[in-house]
């Protein structure tokens, strides 16, 4: 694990108000990027590697600590610091910080990438379908690969590398624009809910919108409260059209056509489709507003 340390003020000051969520630091040390607005006795370098494995994200370096998140196969996690096992960082792709386990951490390849998409993928041993399955990628998996024919490529790193993947299942590394990603959102219906989950494994309301938006190539941050803060255009409700998204404190959906809701809830512990107008009278029944506000991507 290689990391780059640099000192910094010896007495820290105040930290300013910095989203701990998307901004790496602690009391003893920051990202060097932050080093003009929080003082801390020292700095790093953050140092790029890739993950082996679906892994999540802890709030803590232990494996008994709650998820924030969860990082697929291939995806980046910048390296800040380590201990008790685990790396202390952020995702490369939206800068969520946490703790993954060190043995699930390698150093960053250079080279090209691709996206595994528009579905999760089968990887084989030999270059035909009907060949041995080696392994399954999930949907956003990253792989470096090569060409071997006009229907596979080969995989060049990570666990499965020398395994053959089907061209259907490849993506540009960014995603790719031609996709529908509400019609990406929707093959998770049936999904499990997962508290931090970005799979088909399990998936909760946010993880859902970031992961379908990130394979259809547009950037996307983590959490339901920062993905309606970075769309500017509110609708009301009765002019909402499929795509838009629905917004309470703490959860958010996919409106979909005839007033259906598209959403991964602890309710049904699933990702399900179900008319907006029961979950508005579910929340009336709590703390916070019935009605959600709307905006278009």
């Amino acid at each position: 694990m290689i990391m780059s340390r640099i000192s910094g003020p010896r007495i820290a000051e105040p930290l300013g108000p910095l989203d701990r969520r998307v901004n790496a630091w602690r009391e003893d040390l920051a990202d060097i990027a932050l080093a003009g607005q929080v003082a801390v006795p020292h700095y790093a370098r953050p140092v790029p590697h890739r993950v082996l494995r679906q892994v999540p994200m802890l709030s803590a370096d232990s494996s008994s600590s709650a998820a924030v998140s969860e990082l697929l196969p291939g995806e980046q996690f910048a390296v800040l610091d380590s201990g008790h096992g685990h790396a202390w960082g952020f995702s490369v792709a939206d800068h969520y910080v946490g703790h993954v386990p060190l043995d699930a951490l390698a150093p960053a390849d250079v080279g090209p990438q691709g996206m595994i998409g528009p579905g999760d993928a089968l990887l084989f041993r030999a270059p035909s379908v009907k060949a041995e399955v080696a392994a399954t990628l999930p949907l956003g998996a990253r792989t470096g690969w090569q060409d071997h024919d006009e229907r596979f490529v080969t995989l060049t790193d990570g666990a499965h590398r020398g395994c053959f993947l089907h061209r259907r299942h490849l993506l540009p590394g960014g995603g790719d624009t031609s996709l529908d990603w509400v019609e990406v959102a929707l093959s998770f219906v049936g999904a499990p809910y997962r508290w931090g989950g970005r799979s088909r494994a399990g998936i909760d309301c946010s993880g859902l919108i970031q992961l379908s938006r990130q394979v259809a190539g547009h950037a996307c941050r983590r959490d339901s409260d920062m993905q309606f803060a970075d769309l500017d255009e509110d609708v009301p409700l009765d002019a909402a059209r499929r795509g838009d998204i629905a917004w309470w404190p703490g959860h958010i959906g996919i409106l979909l056509d005839g007033g259906m809701l598209l959403h991964a809830n602890a309710h049904w512990m699933a990702c399900r489709i179900e008319p907006l107008a029961d979950v508005v009278a579910r929340a009336a029944g709590g703390s916070g507003p019935a009605e959600p506000r709307v905006r278009r991507p």
